[in-house]
């Protein structure tokens, strides 16, 4: 099943507020010029077209939440999608997460992560690319903030399995584990741990996924307070 092409981006449509680039985030860090205000931060790395960002920030106006996109079509797409909502607790960064986290976030700065299904990089010579790597994981266990958690999701069991090492070699705890097949309605009753995100598709490559029928690995790792 091919991906979609994205729908066109309505050019009166204002994103100011809603996209970000890189260089133009506060430094040093400091979230009201984004959200005007001071409220639990959660991070997505790598929105793609901000099915997870619209959903989460809708359903929990309490936090805010800012994506991280580093395709500029896909960024302005998710901007789209959260000016059209009119969000006031969503916006999207056009850059690379992994600068973000190395060069923007102070210590203990963000509440909650969540990596969706990140490029696996499936060629032996190609693994240093991926998003999972020990300095990332370090800039991640620095910028969270004591019992911070962070949700990892994947396709790829290998990855998985790699990734779950990686995460506890870099002073992580895991609280949860699991692959699942069926669709989240039929796992309704099934213990969800506290912080795991409310049953439902959370991405649009996840959906692509379970149409196919393929597993789901996911995994809540926490920063020990």
């Amino acid at each position: 099943m091919g991906r979609r092409a994205l729908r066109k981006i309505d050019p009166e449509l204002d994103l100011t507020g809603y996209l970000w680039r890189f260089e133009d985030l506060p430094r040093p860090w400091n979230p009201v010029p984004i959200f005007d205000r001071i409220a639990p931060l959660e991070v997505e790395v790598g929105s793609g077209k901000g099915m997870f960002l619209c959903q989460a920030a809708k359903a929990n106006l309490q936090h805010d939440f800012l994506g991280i996109e580093i395709a500029a079509k896909y960024a302005r797409f998710t901007a789209s999608r959260l000016a059209k909502l009119g969000l006031p607790n969503a916006a999207i960064v056009l850059g690379d997460a992994l600068r973000v986290f190395a060069e923007i976030f102070p210590e203990n700065a963000v509440d909650t992560v969540h990596i969706y299904f990140p490029d696996p990089w499936w060629k032996k010579r190609h693994w240093k690319r991926r998003i999972i790597r020990p300095s990332f994981l370090a800039d991640l266990y620095r910028s969270l903030k004591p019992g911070g958690i962070v949700h990892f999701w994947t396709d790829v069991q290998p990855y998985f399995e790699e990734s779950r090492a990686l995460f506890r070699q870099e002073g992580f705890r895991e609280k949860w584990a699991v692959s699942e097949l069926r669709a989240p309605s039929e796992a309704e009753g099934r213990p969800i741990p506290d912080g795991h995100p409310p049953p439902g598709y959370q991405t649009h490559f996840e959906r692509r996924m379970r149409l196919q029928a393929v597993p789901i690995f996911k995994a809540i790792f926490e920063k020990p307070a």
